[in-house]
């Protein structure tokens, strides 16, 4: 029979991961016709997580877990637990219980139908209304601002082919962005919509700094827009100064004494310049820092142990 592959990434979610296992397993021992393997990848928790799924491991072989030498963030650690993971097809879900299990059935039949890639999109969330209308506006940016098409409302929870991970292992990304990655890729994407629920136990380990380099990620690895306009913002920009300073100059051999130019307008004109400027640098920045991070070509991630992999 052919292999399901269900990578569930995690950190610090002792809580979540026997329910977890509970509702997976409730799902999958009725499918008859496939086997099932649930790779969990630890991302160097520091609660009793490791333990838990070791003890899963013990009483049930379709439990493996491959635990990393430190935490290396949100990018890098779910697209490792992808690449080592070798079924006929591989179902990516995170472990606090906002991707919905019962998903995993929808995913195998469109798969069965011929479809490569089947995301997961929330159409809608019971997480913060605030936080949901700001995710919307950014994903209509990146789709924007991107040369390929986006899927909005896609975080990477979804089935994909065992020939889309074998194209995924032949990148060798040191810092992939999957969500615009598998829309480059060509392969027949399918969508189904699903609605997110609250986060059950513990608290999202996404804060400011997190959310901001996924964010600045999408939109640097998927557009080379925000700098052409960069480009054509700083010509536009140096034009509208040019005929600023003419027009003050003209004013004030026309009215002399009537016109005193003052330095209000000269500090306002340095600051707004070095506003821009300093937002050029920064996004110039984002862009090298990219490519020194793919130049650098370090791991994605680094293993401390396997638990329930054969040896080889």
């Amino acid at each position: 029979m052919k292999l399901i592959s269900i990578v569930l990434p995690c950190y610090n979610e002792e809580a979540n991961i026997p329910i977890l296992y509970d509702s997976i397993c409730n799902i999958i021992n009725k499918i008859d016709n496939y086997n099932f393997e649930l790779l969990f990848i630890d991302n160097c928790s520091k609660d009793k997580s490791v333990e838990i799924i070791e003890e899963l491991s013990k009483k049930d072989k379709r439990v493996k877990a491959i635990v990393n030498a430190n935490n290396y963030g949100t990018v890098k650690s779910p697209y490792y637990g992808l690449l080592q993971a070798y079924g006929d097809a591989v179902i990516m879900m995170a472990s606090d219980l906002q991707d919905p299990p019962e998903m995993i059935e929808k995913f195998i039949s469109r798969w069965e139908k011929g479809a490569y890639i089947v995301a997961g999109v929330k159409t809608s969330s019971e997480e913060s209304k605030g936080m949901y209308f700001l995710r919307s506006l950014y994903y209509k940016a990146v789709k924007k601002l991107s040369a390929n098409e986006q899927i909005e409302h896609f975080t990477g929870f979804g089935l994909y082919d065992k020939k889309v991970i074998d194209v995924l292992r032949e990148l060798n990304d040191p810092y992939p962005y999957l969500r615009g990655i598998i829309t480059e890729l060509g392969f027949k994407v399918e969508t189904i919509a699903f609605k997110q629920p609250a986060r059950l136990n513990g608290k999202s380990k996404n804060n400011f700094f997190t959310l901001y380099d996924f964010a600045i990620l999408g939109i640097v690895s998927q557009s080379k827009l925000p700098m052409r306009l960069l480009t054509i913002g700083g010509f536009a920009l140096s034009i509208f100064s040019m005929l600023l300073s003419i027009l003050f100059i003209i004013l004030k051999l026309c009215f002399w004494n009537e016109f005193p130019i003052g330095i209000i307008p000269i500090l306002c004109g340095i600051f707004f310049f070095a506003s821009v400027q300093l937002f050029f640098i920064g996004l110039l920045g984002e862009y090298v820092m990219l490519i020194y991070t793919k130049v650098a070509n370090r791991p994605l991630v680094v293993e401390n142990r396997r638990i329930n992999f054969k040896e080889v």
